[in-house]
Parts: structure tokens; sequence; C-alpha cells
């Protein structure tokens, strides 16, 4: 159930300053995020972990830090609808920018761990907060704009942390670090949305996550926004960061692959994917058929990249690109959870929900270690993985509302008349 609220002005300029502010933080959120996939090699071996041993540690501290970020979820969205979505983007990114700048100098594998979970508990409240408050100052007709450009521009912190990272592992962390420390300095300046300062003037629920459980209709859509975002992180989590798995198999012709050229090239595509799925939802005024034709693609790429023999090292670099490409569909991805929700659980699924998704890369590299460890054989462990995913994904897709051109001046209720405000309480449809 849904109780409308009074109308707040939005604003229609799609570069205003919560836009830009937003971009230039997840652009830093990402870079950090991605920085261990980068310098995972350089800095376990320093710290004596090699051959079989890094493949020990290599997947489990990056889950340590997606298991971070699977609480941070929780935490901040939470936060964001009962404290204010700018006070969540102060709070996330002084947290992870003190633990990567804290990263370079772990002198052990505990501590490593440690600097990975806690910056994974920060980095999840950077995007959800950034694309809240940008949803909630814009107008309805021009929103999916501001999304775009935040997740376009944002992707390409991976870029950026797939050169630093060629350098020394300890001055990558550092640098990730500071980059987000200086962020705060335009973080000071960001205004508090005017749909929250309105839905604060009211006896409302808010950031209560029982209630996406209270109700059959909205628990399922939130299921649905979940498991529409988890072909991303099939691909970006074992395609990619374990690319060297799948070359052994494929067979590269002329030298050897970088994962950090991986990493680069793939989020290079997934910028670009991201700018197009923005366009495309504006133009065809349509997120869920957009979405649709992403995961078509990322099936039949998916199933080339596994079954390819014998390239050139272009050639695989040029795959991941477009696998990346067709994955760019994460802005309209954490769009549609936003936009599916009322102001006072807004918050709390715009975080929960792409932090979920991360998190749930625990058990998507947990699935493909047990399976290919039983099937002794990496290509096949990897397409039951990938194709379970995009099972789900084209179930959430079905299950969840379309939203473009949705009015977000609502708020979730438990069904019954708000008699303090007089508030007409109406059904959410389709």
């Amino acid at each position: 159930m849904t109780s409308k609220m009074t109308h707040q002005p939005l604003k229609k300029n799609i570069l205003n300053a919560a836009v830009i502010i937003s971009a230039i933080g997840y652009f830093v959120d990402i870079y950090d995020l991605i920085i261990y996939n980068v310098v995972k090699k350089k800095s376990l071996a320093d710290l004596g972990y090699i051959g079989d041993a890094f493949k020990d540690q290599e997947i489990l501290l990056f889950n340590l830090q997606m298991t971070g970020m699977l609480l941070g979820g929780l935490i901040w969205g939470i936060l964001g609808d009962k404290k204010g979505r700018a006070s969540v983007l102060f709070g996330s990114i002084l947290m992870y920018s003190l633990a990567n700048i804290a990263n370079a100098f772990v002198p052990n594998i505990e501590l490593y761990g440690l600097c990975r979970f806690i910056a994974g508990v920060g980095l999840a409240g950077e995007l959800g907060a950034g694309i809240t408050l940008v949803l909630e100052s814009m107008d309805k007709e021009n929103r999916g704009y501001g999304t775009m450009i935040i997740v376009t521009l944002g992707a390409l912190g991976a870029v950026v942390a797939s050169a630093v990272g060629q350098f020394d592992w300890k001055i990558a962390y550092i640098f990730g670090g500071i980059m987000g420390l200086l962020i705060l300095l335009l973080r000071v300046t960001s205004l508090e949305s005017g749909m929250f300062k309105n839905m604060k003037e009211k006896a409302v629920n808010q950031g209560n996550l029982l209630m996406l459980f209270s109700n059959r209709d909205r628990f399922f859509r939130y299921l649905g926004c979940i498991v529409i975002g988890l072909p991303v992180w099939f691909v970006i989590g074992i395609l990619i960061a374990l690319s060297d798995r799948f070359t052994y198999h494929i067979g590269i012709t002329d030298g050897t692959i970088s994962i950090a050229s991986c990493v680069m090239y793939a989020y290079l595509g997934l910028s670009f994917g991201d700018l197009l799925s923005g366009i495309f939802s504006q133009m065809f005024r349509n997120r869920k058929k957009v979405i649709y034709g992403y995961l078509v693609a990322n099936f039949f790429l998916i199933v080339t990249y596994l079954f390819v023999r014998d390239i050139t090292m272009t050639q695989f670099y040029i795959m991941c690109f477009l696998l990346g490409a067709a994955t760019g569909y994460w802005a309209l991805f954490v769009t549609i959870a936003a936009e599916q929700f009322g102001t006072n659980l807004r918050s709390t699924v715009a975080n929960t929900v792409p932090n979920f998704v991360r998190g749930a890369v625990v058990l998507i590299t947990s699935s493909f270690v047990y399976l290919e460890n039983e099937l002794i054989d990496t290509v096949a462990a990897a397409l039951i993985v990938g194709v379970g995913c995009l099972i789900l994904a084209f179930i959430g897709t079905w299950r969840v509302h379309e939203t473009f051109g949705k009015d977000l001046d609502y708020l979730e209720t438990d069904g019954k008349k708000n008699n303090d405000h007089n508030d007409l309480v109406s059904v959410d449809v389709m």
C-alpha cells in the first residue's frame, strides 16, 4: 500500500549538483571496489602468498569485501531513510577511504582481510544514497538521464584503478583513499532531498526493513530487484576477475593476458553499456524491455566466451569489452529498485539491493568453485552458474513493476489510513 505526499518541485536539469557530486563519488567508489582485483597478485605475493597459497586467499579476501558490502547495505540503507541521504554519503565515503589507506600498511593476511571487510561496509553506502538523492531531485521524465550519468562516469573508476594498479600496490590503495577524502569536500555542500524533508514532517515508519517482508507483493518486488543484478556480478566476479582460469581452456595464441587489462576493458564496456541503456530507456520510455535485451545479449556473449578457442590476446580483450557492455544495465537495475518503493523505504532498498547482489558474489563464486572441483571442468561450472543467474534475472525482471515516469512522491504504509495527515491510501500499480 502507498500513501501520497505533497508534491515538491523537482529539477529538470540533468547536470544538477546532486548528479555531478554523486557521479564523482561513484567514480571513487568503483575505483576502490575494483582495486583489490587489480593488485591482488602483487600484494599477496609481498605477504608471501604465491601459487596454490595465492589461489586459496584471492577469493577469500574478495568474499570478505563483498560480505562487508552486504552488511553495509543494510546499515547505510536504513540510516538513509532515518537520518537522510546526504549524511550516508558522508559517512560511507569516510569509512572506505580510511580503510583503503590502512590497507597499504597491512603486515599480514588477517589485517588485509579486515581492511577489505571494513572497506566493503563503507563502499556499500555510496551508490544507493547517491541514486536515491538524484531520483528525488529530478523530474520523473528525465531522472533516468541522471542515474545514467552517475553509473556511466562511475564505471570509469575501474579504468583508472587498472592503470594505477600497474604501479606499486600500496600506492594504489593510498591513491584511492586520498581521492575519497577529497570527495568529502564536495559532500559538505550536498543538499538533502526535498522528498525526505517532507517525509520527516510526517509520523511514518522510516527505514523499517521488516516492511519489505510484511507484504507479499512488496516482498516479491524486492526479491525481483535483487536477482535482476546477478548476471552483472557473475560476469565481473567470475569471467573477468578469474579470467586467467578460462584462458587456459580458451588458448591465447600470442601471449598471456593481464587481469588488470581484462578489468579495464570490461569496465570500459560497462560504462558504454550503461550510457546506451540509459538512452534506450528514455527513448523507448520503458526500463524493463531494455533489461530484457541486455539479458539476451549476456547469454550469447557468455556462451561465446566459454566456448571460443584459439584466439589472440586482442580478440580476448574485445570479448571482455563486449561482456562488460552487456552488463551495462546496472544503472537501470538500481534505478528500477529505487523507483519500486516509497520515500520512507527508498534508501533502504536502493542501498540493500545492489549490495545484496554484490554480496551474492560469495554464493556465486562458492558455487563456481564447488562445481569446478566436482565437475573437474571450469567451463561447465561457469556455464551452469551463469545460466542460473540469467534465469533468475529474467524472472526478476518479469516480476517487478515498470517505473518509467512514475511519481516517487509517496510513502509505503501498512495498508491503513494515516489519520494524522489525512493522506489517501492507494495501491501502487504497474
